[in-house]
C-alpha cells in the first residue's frame, strides 16, 4: 500500500487527536456495501496476529491478514471537496465500485 502525503498529514492528526500511547491507523475491508465489500478506517490499540504495516510518506497504516490481499498495491489519499473529507482507495484490484467510492467488488 502506498501513502499520498495529504493521507499521511490526516493519519498522523488523528493519532494526535486520539492521544493513546500506542494508537495506530487501521485500515480493513469488510463484506457489505452496495458493491460486495467496504472500506474500513480506525484507530485502533490491539494488533492482531499477521497484520502488515505498510509506511509512506512519515506514517503508517496497520492491514489485516484477511484484508491485504484485497489491498494490495493501494494507493491511499486523502481528499478534500465539495463532497466533504474522506479517505479514497486507489484499489487495482476492484473490479468495480460504487459512485461514493466506499466500497467494491473484486
Amino acid at each position: 500500500m502506498r501513502i499520498t502525503r495529504t493521507a499521511a498529514d490526516r493519519i498522523r492528526k488523528l493519532l494526535e487527536l486520539d492521544g493513546r500511547p500506542g494508537a495506530f491507523f487501521r485500515v480493513a475491508v469488510e463484506g457489505g456495501g452496495c458493491q460486495g465489500f467496504s472500506y474500513v478506517f480506525s484507530v485502533a490499540c490491539d494488533g492482531i496476529a499477521g497484520d502488515e504495516v505498510h509506511e509512506g510518506e512519515g506514517a503508517s497504516v496497520t492491514v489485516d491478514a484477511a484484508s491485504a490481499p484485497l489491498l494490495a498495491g493501494c494507493l491511499l489519499d486523502w481528499e478534500s471537496g465539495l463532497m466533504g473529507e474522506r479517505f479514497r482507495v486507489v484499489n487495482p484490484n476492484a473490479v468495480s465500485s460504487c459512485g461514493c467510492g466506499t466500497s467494491f467488488s473484486a
